[in-house]
């Protein structure tokens, strides 16, 4: 009898989490009900998934062993604009569920708003609200919902005796019903967080929400019996109601696969081809020898044909046959690296075979879903593979995969400090303060509680994109989702990845990253600067370059993909790390789980212990058999089924729940509490003490989502000796590739600091050498014009094009006549020095440009000139002018200096300790003078914040700090600049760090010192 129920996805206005909605069904005995969110489809997988668990099989046993119930939905969507509800769209079936998929989506597509009457759908019923529309102007499928609080108003409506057929029970449920508090008083806290997310939405302050814009009080499930009982006099309703929902359903099975089915036109005829071009591919990997195709192929192509996965490959050979063919550039990983299939194939770059890399992680006889390809391709070339696939398989059968964002802590603290209209500085001091902000007033507590009450209900805020995963079904994807249209350009289900897998629905991941943009662009650079072709692939000779190995030994990888942060820096130290299996290693341990758990301290002690010729205790022998490559530690993904299946005695199955439980959102689920309850059992019944269960269940917890497959990390490991092959013996150009592509851990600023480290002449912008992008001659850089804050991207793109078209640029006139730009304008260009080819200073070329724009006939203009006359030279006053003027005109037009910044310290004190000394000092007290590079916040156990700091000091080499509790908060990291640091230098495996004891922010030189200079040069005070 319920036929409008909301949960939480119907965002900013639903309150319950699907379960929530499920277990007040419970509560309430419904047994059927119809979920509509509002203009989205979201939330019905989730449901269904909920409602298959908790039924009953034909021996009266649930799933989970719980206790039985049988609640069936029908699905809709409730059409509104804004706040005004239009109607509410209910489908008789699937086939009614994809008419309103179909409306849903192309209204969103073409961001219009729904119009006020429902389109002529065929399979689905359509209910208006009471007050919208008369009986008489109904179609066959449409209905009016009548309110519990709206029967008195429709006892006496004339009408309901002409068409008694057309009215319905309406009760819409968007939260819990109100409870008792510890005090015994009834709160109503759910109406009271809708009223406050409504006012989110509409960005208005609570005190001012209108009763249109939020749900009556009364929407929340009640038992049915006392529905019926409040229409008891109006019979027709019930049976009005009770007849529409009999009528609706929607069959979506778990599991059942629902994509495309063949890559050609037959199973048979997609096997053959996998198996051929496979064929092809071993050869030229593994040659003439016939033993891994018997022992391995074999088995891969027998249990890929089994689980119907053929397609799966194939769609996914046929882009990267796509890249190949048009040159894009492209990284295979994900546990699909697991695959020697994949490998013959060219969709991986990872010989699963001498990596020894973990089958059953791949694939194995149990798993449900195909294994995941994460396919990376440069930024820029990611939406020419989009294009390619909506236009292959056509855009009915293709979306990108969405995803929910669930309100967080912080964010959620300041919308609601803005509803209860607090000022600005009081809702930052909320933010950041809360222990001090906790008690002090009424107002505070509320924002607070009510913060906490949101977020830990996980509702979702909004409507996002997967990184990368694109769906492509063998039904038009409308049969199973509305689509968004998001500033992207692409289509976006409304369901997310983890309700994609439970239905049978599996994603490619077609992912973007800068660093293969880095090796593209430097590639292109070392041929036209050295004209060097240079070959990426040899892989197998890069693992053997000493000045790689240099560079990794000794952490000098600014720039180089993965292998660039502070952390990886220090890691890859401690390691000595100089071979590719122990950056593998390193390349997940580095991940958030396997740091925090300690696990990957106990694996630099294990690896230098091994090396040292020592042995060290292991958790138990099982644990060193299945991770003897890593000392007994688990560092990769597979090594959760590993421990879970060969230690711990559970199926395959039962162990790729837990490998899909590292995530949060399917931790929560039944499945994995089930499956931990197993592991533990198991463990008991094999014979393990129970601190071993303990700790190995510890070790497995701690990967929370953040682990790699091994695969995963082998291919990130050749990305990143790609990169580093490029820094090694192509450094500059390496650089300006890195700059290029606007990616990396740090901001532009350091990578030019580190070409200027590595012997580049940086130089700023310059109309006839820079271009739109940077660009490198010899070891000249010249800043490229797009680097430029507040110049018109237009302009900085037509300098460049209009002087490869005509010649270089003779002058500041010349240049004036040739490109449009305003006085503003030139004025930046002039200032960071753009003109200098002219001889002339900056302020001579200012008056100079004021009075060519003084000229009205030249103002805004270019002219084609028959004859290239330069203007007559006026005499003008004597100018001043002081070169540290330039850094700071740099500063504001850049955003950083491009020569030493140590020029603009007040003071001349550089410390008495220099970033290459640290490592002979340890133990000791040192002062340092450091300009920062970059900060980490983190937290201890306790919640206290600390500090990690990465400086360089004025030779420009780089060192690091530690910033425990006590001196972070005493003396606080204060932004950009330049500090003086007293610290203990601490060695730890190698690699120094300053715990820091004392600090301060120094100050700069003033902006205009009095010590100018003549255009002549010479000094005047």
């Amino acid at each position: 009898m319920f036929l409008n129920c909301h949960t939480g996805f119907s965002f900013k206005y639903g309150m319950l989490p699907v379960k929530a909605l499920f277990e007040e069904a419970k509560r309430c005995g419904v047994h059927k009900l119809v979920l509509t969110e509002i203009n989205n489809t979201a939330s019905y997988m989730e449901m269904l998934r909920l409602c298959s668990n908790h039924r009953a099989d034909k021996n009266g046993v649930t799933k989970f062993n719980d206790t039985p119930y049988e609640l069936d939905i029908a699905v809709g969507v409730e059409f509104r604009n804004g706040n005004e509800l239009l109607y509410i769209a209910i489908a008789q079936n699937n086939a009614g569920f994809e008419e309103i998929n179909r409306f849903l989506s192309r209204y969103n597509r073409e961001a219009k708003e729904f119009p006020s009457r429902a389109p002529e759908f065929t399979n689905v019923f359509v209910i208006y609200p009471f007050d919208k529309t008369s009986p008489e102007l109904l179609r066959v499928n449409e209905y009016i919902g009548v309110q519990p609080f709206q029967l008195n108003q429709f006892s006496f409506y004339t009408p309901r005796t002409d068409y008694p057929q057309k009215f319905v029970i309406l009760h819409p449920v968007t939260f819990l019903p109100p409870a008792r508090n510890k005090s015994g008083k009834l709160v109503h806290k759910d109406f009271n967080a809708h009223r406050l997310l409504r006012s989110i939405a509409n960005n208005t302050l609570l005190s001012k929400l209108t009763e249109y814009q939020q749900a009556r009080s009364d929407e929340y499930m009640i038992p049915q019996q006392e529905l019926l009982k409040k229409f008891a006099q109006h019979p027709e309703l019930i049976e009005n109601t009770q007849s529409l929902l009999s009528k609706c359903s929607i069959e979506c099975k778990l599991g059942e696969d629902k994509n495309k089915k063949f890559f050609h036109t037959s199973k048979e005829e997609d096997l053959l081809y996998l198996r051929e071009e496979t064929r092809k591919g071993y050869k030229r990997m593994y040659g003439d020898d016939e033993t891994i195709w018997s022992t391995r192929i074999e088995k891969e192509l027998s249990i890929i044909d089994k689980k119907e996965f053929t397609a799966y490959y194939l769609i996914t050979y046929d882009l990267i046959n796509f890249a190949k063919r048009n040159g894009y550039d492209f990284v295979g990983r994900g546990s699909g690296a697991n695959s020697t299939v994949a490998y013959c194939l060219g969709i991986t770059n990872v010989n699963p075979i001498e990596l020894n890399l973990y089958f059953e992680r791949f694939l194995n006889e149990e798993r449900a879903s195909p294994p995941d390809f994460d396919i990376d391709f440069s930024w820029d070339n990611r939406d020419a593979i989009y294009n390619y696939i909506f236009e292959k398989y056509g855009q009915n059968h293709v979306c990108l995969l969405g995803t929910h964002v669930t309100y967080q802590g912080r964010s959620i603290l300041r919308e609601l400090g803005k509803v209860f209209g607090l000022p600005k500085e009081e809702i930052n001091d909320i933010v950041e303060n809360p222990a001090d902000n906790n008690g002090r007033d009424h107002i505070r507590d509320l924002v607070y509680n009510y913060a906490s009450y949101i977020v830990d209900k996980e509702l979702p805020a909004n409507m996002s994109i997967h990184a990368g995963g694109v769906l492509i079904t063998e039904k038009p994807i409308y049969a199973y989702t509305a689509t968004d249209l998001p500033p992207k350009g692409y289509p976006v289900s409304h369901f997310e990845m983890h309700n994609a897998e439970d239905f049978g629905i599996y994603k490619f991941d077609i992912l973007s990253q800068r660093g293969l943009g880095h090796i593209k662009e430097t590639i292109r650079h070392v041929k036209r600067n050295q004209n060097i072709a240079v070959d990426i692939n040899r892989f197998d000779d890069f693992k053997k370059d000493d000045k790689i190995k240099d560079l990794l030994r000794n952490s000098r990888a600014m720039g180089c993909f993965y292998v660039e942060s502070p952390a990886m820096r220090m890691l890859l130290g401690k390691l000595q790390c100089d071979d590719y299996l122990t950056l593998v290693a390193a390349s997940s341990i580095i991940r958030p789980g396997v740091a925090s758990s300690g696990m990957m301290r106990a694996y630099i002690e294990r690896y230098h212990t091994v090396k040292n010729g020592g042995t060290y205790e292991a958790i138990h022998p099982k644990m060193d058999e299945l991770m003897a490559e890593t000392f007994g530690v688990m560092v990769y993904q597979e090594d959760v089924i590993k421990v879970a299946h060969e230690f711990a005695g559970l199926s395959l199955t039962e162990a790729d729940v837990l490998r899909r439980g590292m995530s949060g959102k399917y931790r929560s689920r039944e499945e994995f509490q089930r499956v931990r309850e197993r592991f533990v059992t198991s463990c008991q019944e094999r014979g393990h003490e129970q601190h071993i269960i303990d700790r190995v269940w510890f070790e497995i917890e701690s990967f929370s989502g953040y682990s790699f497959a091994k695969g995963h990390s082998a291919s990130y490991a050749v990305e990143s000796y790609q990169s580093l092959y490029l820094k090694a013996h192509y450094p500059l150009e390496f650089m300006v590739g890195v700059i290029n592509n606007f990616g990396g851990f740090y901001r532009t600023e350091f990578y030019f600091h580190e070409a200027r480290m590595s012997g580049a002449d940086i130089q700023a912008p310059c109309i006839n050498h820079s271009d739109y992008l940077t660009t490198i001659h010899g070891n000249r850089i010249y800043v490229g014009f797009v680097h430029l804050k507040s110049l018109e991207t237009k302009v900085a793109q037509y300098i460049p094009t209009e002087r490869e078209r005509n010649g270089a640029y003779k002058s500041l006139d010349n240049f004036l006549r040739r490109v449009p730009l305003g006085l503003e304008q030139v004025r930046i260009l002039i200032r960071l020095g753009s003109f200098r080819f002219t001889g002339r200073s900056k302020q001579r070329l200012l008056w100079e440009a004021m009075l060519y724009f003084s000229n009205s006939k030249t103002k805004n203009k270019t002219v084609e000139d028959l004859f290239d006359t330069e203007p007559k030279d006026y005499p003008l006053p004597v100018l001043t002018h002081n070169p540290l003027e330039d850094i700071f005109d740099e500063i504001e037009l850049l955003g950083f200096p491009l020569g030493d910044p140590f020029r603009l310290l007040k003071t001349t004190d550089r410390g008495d300790t220099l970033a290459r000394e640290l490592p002979g000092k340890n133990g000791k007290s040192v002062y340092i003078v450091g300009y920062l590079v970059t900060s980490k916040n983190a937290y201890t156990k306790s919640g206290q914040q600390m500090h990690f700091g990465t400086f360089y000091d004025h030779l420009g080499e780089v060192f690091d700090t530690v910033h425990f509790p006590d001196i972070a908060a005493k003396y606080p990291l204060r932004g950009r600049g330049f500090y003086a640091i007293k610290g203990k230098v601490v060695d730890d495996f190698g690699v120094s760090t300053i715990e820091v004891t004392w600090m301060d922010k120094l100050a700069l030189i003033n902006k205009r010192p009095e010590v100018v200079f003549q255009e002549t040069g010479e000094q005047r005070v």
